[in-house]
This record gives C-alpha cells, structure tokens and sequence, in this order.
C-alpha cells in the first residue's frame, strides 16, 4: 500500500516550455520486525498474522472489509501458503523411515540401512517374479502391494530396523557358520579355529545345495543362478561368471572375503560324508500294494525336501539311531511292523549296529544315504517286504 507521490513542474529560466517534473516519494515502510511466529502452519494463523501487520503498518485506517484489494491479496496469500506449508510437512515426512507414506520412499530408506524389502517379498511369496523380468517391474508389484495392504508396508517398516542389530560380519565361529548358511549354495555350516603353527586359522566346513563338492562344476539350475545373483547384487560382491561353468569355492570365496575379518585366514573344507547301509524287513497291510510303501518309504528316507537325508538337515556330528527310523516307517499308512535286518557304516571293516541301535558320528561327519542303485557309494537301503498286494 504505497502512496501515490505528489509531483509539480519547476520552470526554469525565462523559458516557458522547459519545466521539469518533481516527485517526492514517500517514506519508507515501517520494518517488519522479527516477531513472525514461525509454528504457523495453516491458512487460519498465515491470514491473521497478515491482517496484524496490515493494521499495525496503518494506524489510520480503522476498518478493514473483504471486499478490500488488500484482504483479497492476504487471503490469496494465505491459501497459497497454506498449500506450500502442507507440501514441506509431506516432503518432510517422506524422508523418515517412521513418518514416511509412499512406497517408493518406505522401499529407499530401508535399503539405505540395508533392509531388502522386495527380496524379502519374494522369499514370503507376497509377489511373484516371472521369467526375463527386470527389477523394475518387481519394484512395481510390492509398491502396488503395499498400497493395496498398507500393513504389508508397515510390517517392513518395523522389520527394517529390527534386521539391522544383526550381525553380518564374521568375527566369531558362530558367525561364519551363520553367515555362510545365507548363501543359497550352503545348507549348512560349521567352524572351528586351529593353529597351524604360525597363526590360527579358521576352517569352514559346509555342506552345499544337493551334497555337491567344493570343488565340482555343476550344472547351476537357472533358479539357484537367479537366488545367487540377487544374494550377490545385495551385497555388491559381483554376480558369478557362470558361462565358465565356476565350481562352487570360487562363487562362495568373494564372499567370504569381503565379510571375514581382516588378517584372519579362512579354509573352506567339505564335510565328510559318512554313507551308511541299512535293511529293514517291512510287513505290509493286506490292502495296500508294495508299489505304494515302497514309493512312501522312499520320500519319508530320501534326499527331496522333507525326507531324511535331506542335503543340510543332520548336523554336523548327529548320531544316526534306529529308533528314529522306526519311528518314521510305522507313521507311514499300510505298515503294521518293521524289523531292522542292518543298519552300519558303509565298508566291510565297520560292524553293524542293529543290535546297539546306534551309528556314532563325531567332528565334522555327516550321515548321507542317497539310495542311487548307480551310485552305492553314497548309501543305500534295502527293503523286504511281506504281506500286501502285489503291484
């Protein structure tokens, strides 16, 4: 609200059309001050504190009305710093993992702390990747699930931080087993510490995917390629050359690397396989056909998910006991007595132990039976059957 200045014409010398135009602008305005209250946030506090100058800059004027150009400019004003201050509180707010609401941002700050929200999707079955598909279209498919479910957002949200008190890093012997069990290659592992005369060294004993070696070339299925890449892509160790057929000790070394303490030696060994050789006479249901146990006894034994000798189930050192065999044959449908004929060690030189029940393992032993007529080497079971129907 400026005054208009006064202005007049000076005429000098005897010149009647040589005037000059003088204006005197008026004075300055009052100082604003510092007493702006800057918790205002709304539309309601910006206008009031705007009409508080108004009538403290003029005094004079007594009565303000709406229809007034200055109440217009304040309100207009007012509105539209209304909507800039809600925009700064959002902005605000997406960048704390607590306060935060988009999915995008939620995603961004939990992989700043190293908290993979879409492989953690994947591996719950929350979504799905299909064949060829890039990262980006799986990024889409969890932001849509989490605005369809915002608690699916929130349960990351809390699991973040929560994942993050876990030690990655190998420092003690149970955190090289730990840490080399994340590995989609390991099913399990084990530590131990020995001196080797100049220093102590660590050596890692593992069992991998399928009781494969450390040192073999296997055929890599296109499904453990894919959980070895993201498992590398996550930790940015460089995914595998898998055109040059690499064995299993060159993929899992970079890892072991990069999170095994400076200056401390690491061995990767393979855990000794013990094969063993069992018989078992089976007497079968009178309505069940010997195809049908024999088929069932091969799952409950074999090395498929959830059987026995699942690659990664026994621990290291585990005894192997009839008792537990027995346990598992008679829970099967159609067989109504089971009679343990051998149960040993794989070889001529070990005795068998169907009278004592008991195949002892120490160390780093590992009971496997494959049931390979191709492969004797790795165990075998022999059944003999009696009763039921036959076919």
């Amino acid at each position: 609200m400026a005054e208009t200045p006064e202005s007049r014409l000076i005429f000098s010398g005897t010149c009647p059309d040589c005037g000059e135009r003088q204006a005197t602008p008026p004075g300055p305005l009052p100082d604003v001050g510092d007493d702006f209250d800057w918790l205002v946030r709304d539309y309601d506090g910006f206008r009031l504190f705007m009409m508080e100058q108004l009538a403290a800059r003029f005094p004079e004027r007594r009565r303000w009305t709406p229809g007034d150009i200055e109440v217009v400019l304040v309100e207009v004003l007012a509105a539209q710093l209304d909507q800039l201050s809600d925009m700064a509180d959002r902005i605000a707010a997406e960048a704390t993992l607590e306060t935060a609401r988009r999915p995008e941002s939620v995603h961004r700050l939990l992989r700043m702390i190293g908290y993979d929200a879409l492989e953690q999707a994947l591996q719950r079955g929350d979504i799905t990747r299909e064949a060829g598909e890039d990262d980006l279209r799986t990024m889409e498919k969890l932001e849509q699930l989490w605005l369809r479910s915002p608690h699916k957002m929130d349960e990351a949200r809390h699991a973040g931080p929560r994942a993050i008190h876990t030690q990655r890093r190998m420092v003690t012997l149970d955190d090289y087993a730990r840490r080399l069990e994340d590995h989609p290659l390991v099913q399990r592992a084990a530590a131990r510490l020995e001196w080797t005369g100049s220093w102590h060294t660590v050596f890692a004993t593992v069992v991998l995917w399928d009781n494969h070696q450390l040192d073999d070339k296997p055929a890599y299925p296109e499904d453990i390629q894919q959980q070895v890449d993201r498992f590398h892509d996550e930790r940015a160790l460089g995914r595998p050359p898998w055109e040059a057929q690499p064995t299993v000790r060159t993929i899992l070394q970079p890892f072991l690397n990069a999170y095994r303490m400076v200056g401390q030696e690491v061995v990767l060994e393979d855990a000794v396989f013990v094969p063993v050789s069992m018989a078992f006479s089976l007497r079968v249901a009178s309505n069940y056909f010997r195809s049908e146990i024999v088929r069932e006894v091969g799952k409950v034994l074999g090395t498929r998910p959830g059987g026995f000798f699942e690659p990664g189930r026994l621990q290291f050192g585990e005894d192997l006991h009839v008792s537990d065999f027995l346990q598992i044959l008679m829970a099967q449908n159609g067989i109504e007595h089971v009679c343990v004929n051998r149960f040993k060690r794989l070889g001529s030189q070990f005795p068998d132990q169907a009278t004592s029940g008991r195949i002892v393992l120490a160390g780093s032993e590992i009971a496997i039976c494959n049931n390979n007529p191709s492969e004797p080497e790795h165990g075998y079971y022999r059944l003999t059957l009696h009763g039921g129907r036959r076919g």
